[in-house]
């Protein structure tokens, strides 16, 4: 005998174990399975769910409860003002990684170059380099991933999205980037120390470590990209850069001791240090 929404909607319960947000969680899941929107499952709690949608429903939940995270069940997260494909090729795109996005669309409205060069390093799905892609469509941005997986799926979203004004290229950072042309770039790179416990909490068990895990207490990726981006970055250019939480008061003395200048800590929508902004003087 099928069971009914309202039942499903129950049946979510078992997530508390793993879930803060098991409600919301449940409704996503059941959402998508029966192709319907979280509103429709409370106008209609009665209806019954078809053998395929119970089943398919019910694997979710069970994947739901080993710790797979909502967004490489459902295949997309959103981020900034439109919708990304995701799986486990690529880090799940974070609300506070929007304010990095904030600041760069800030720091941009100075440039004087209609058409400024801009570096994403690390795109993972591609999220930075969307977001100011299509923001601003006369600028030239190109998006870094060491991971010729992820960069596949960057290109996949870039494409769905209409972000025409990226280019992509498979790298370590700055390696392979043209010295002297870029006018900014922007980075969340791995800040996760090794052995970190947070590691093994939330959704993190089943990201990719390559984007999540640094040396050096987290810095050793973000002390490579600060060094390299001066060889890449123009007179006056900017850095811009997500770190831990934790981690700022060493970042921006790392960027002087460098010799950049205007250095500036912000935080992001939980009153968090979580990234920096630099300029390089050349």
């Amino acid at each position: 005998m099928s069971i009914s929404i309202e039942e499903a909607l129950a049946a979510g319960a078992s997530l508390q174990t793993v879930s803060d947000s098991w409600r919301l969680d449940v409704e996503l899941l059941l959402a998508e399975v029966l192709g319907k929107s979280r509103e429709h499952l409370y106008a209609w709690p009665s209806e019954s769910l078809g053998t395929d949608q119970e089943r398919n429903f019910r694997d979710l939940l069970d994947r739901r409860l080993a710790g797979e995270p909502v967004a490489y069940l459902l295949g997309r997260k959103a981020f900034w003002d439109f919708e990304l494909q995701v799986d486990s090729r690529v880090l799940i795109p974070r609300p506070e990684t929007e304010c990095l996005v904030e600041q760069a669309l800030q720091v941009g409205k100075a440039f004087s170059d209609a058409s400024p060069r801009v570096a994403d390093l690390g795109t993972g799905s591609g999220a930075i380099a969307i977001a100011l892609a299509r923001s601003n469509p006369l600028w030239l941005v190109t998006a870094v991933d060491i991971s010729a997986d992820a960069l596949e799926l960057a290109r996949l979203n870039a494409a769905q999205l209409g972000a025409e004004n990226i280019e992509f290229r498979e790298g370590s950072w700055c390696d392979g980037l043209e010295a002297d042309e870029y006018a900014m770039i922007v980075a969340n790179p791995p800040y996760v120390a090794e052995g970190d416990r947070h590691l093994q909490q939330g959704d993190l068990p089943f990201e990719p470590a390559i984007a999540l895990v640094a040396s050096d207490s987290g810095l050793g990726d973000l002390s490579l990209i600060i060094q390299q981006s001066k060889l890449v970055l123009k007179k006056d250019a900017w850095l811009l850069l997500e770190h831990g939480f934790d981690q700022q008061d060493r970042l921006r003395t790392l960027l002087a001791n460098e010799g950049f200048k205007n250095i500036v800590g912000h935080k992001d929508y939980a009153n968090t240090d979580r990234l920096v902004v630099a300029q390089w003087p050349g």
